[in-house]
């Protein structure tokens, strides 16, 4: 865990000073060189996460695709959506919009004697061994991101920002962040809370992070691939999430004998990193199928007709707001 942390530290170090600092003082950012060296470090997290991507989920798919990959324009603006996130666009974005709010806030609370609550101090020697820690606060983090998940679902008005993300008639790892960027600024603000909250460092953050996303670009994957009936429960797979992006199986609830009506918002499969979740709450669903993904009213007219999420980033990140507003 040392070596690798130390490897790391070495390579944020020289990419920050050979790139990113002369840049920063050719810009007269000066004043800003701490935070510019924290944004290294998730620079060369994306960067390290686009190449297992391309050398290893890339040819993965290649090998066993779920199904024809027959519509290559929707996977390339897919492409745009992860690189705008794993290069740290958004997160310079959220660092001039937002942070500096929750500086203010949590500033306060520690004025008022509200200090963080460290999850890692649990069991002193234990808990807060490097891998123990780790991931402790990778199950801490998974249950929230499961709720959040499930009320991306749940919640009529946050559904229509999350149903951009599966309105992806052709999932590939690129998949994970096909989001609208409203969305992705709720779920980011809701995580940095519970990061202050629970004390997680900021190393230890990034590493959650990291193994996080990189674990949804493979069950985003277009693969033919489960991890058999015991690995199906302790880790989640493509074909588990690929359940959950089913047309009207993962964000509907199933269908009630003698009920009319429209579909109603929910859905299976919501773990990101754990299905443990699923299985607790009964919204796990470990049939082994490979079903067609998108969303209903995509192939199925309502009212108005089929519904159009956009083809390409602007046209998608507008109808998002469309819907949120109930105007398209």
């Amino acid at each position: 865990m040392e070596t690798l942390m130390d490897v790391f530290g070495a390579a944020q170090l020289w990419l920050f000073e050979t790139v990113l600092q002369p840049l920063m003082f050719q810009a007269g950012l000066g004043n800003f060189l701490e935070d510019g060296f924290n944004g290294t470090g998730w620079l060369l997290v994306g960067l390290i996460q686009l190449a297992v991507m391309v050398a290893v989920i890339g040819p993965l798919q290649r090998l066993w695709p779920a199904e024809p990959l027959t519509d290559r324009r929707a996977v390339r603006v897919d492409v745009l959506y992860t690189l705008i996130h794993r290069l740290g666009l958004v997160r310079v974005v959220l660092f001039f919009a937002v942070e500096p709010l929750f500086d203010d806030l949590f500033g306060h609370l520690r004025v008022l004697g509200l200090q963080t609550w460290h999850l890692d101090g649990l069991w002193p020697g234990v808990t807060d061994l490097p891998w123990v820690s780790l991931l402790l606060y990778l199950v801490a983090f998974d249950f929230v991101a499961y709720w959040v998940h499930r009320g991306q679902h749940q919640s009529e008005a946050w559904w229509a920002l999350h149903s951009l993300h599966h309105s992806q008639r052709q999932m590939t790892m690129w998949s994970d962040n096909r989001n609208h960027l409203l969305d992705d600024l709720f779920v980011d603000c809701i995580m940095v809370v519970v990061a202050q909250l629970i004390g997680i460092a900021p190393g230890q953050f990034i590493a959650v992070v990291a193994i996080t996303q990189l674990s949804e670009n493979l069950q985003h994957a277009n693969l033919r691939c489960w991890f058999g009936a015991l690995g199906e429960r302790l880790w989640v797979s493509p074909r588990f999430h690929r359940m959950h992006h089913a047309i009207g199986v993962g964000h509907e609830f199933p269908a009630v004998p003698g009920r009319a009506g429209p579909p109603v918002l929910g859905g299976c499969n919501f773990g990101v990193l754990l299905p443990w979740w699923d299985m607790l709450f009964g919204t796990a669903n470990f049939e082994v199928a490979y079903l067609p993904t998108g969303v209903r009213d995509q192939v199925e007219p309502g009212p108005h007709g089929l519904r159009d999420y956009g083809q390409g980033f602007w046209a998608q990140q507008r109808l998002g707001l469309k819907r949120l507003f109930r105007r398209g």
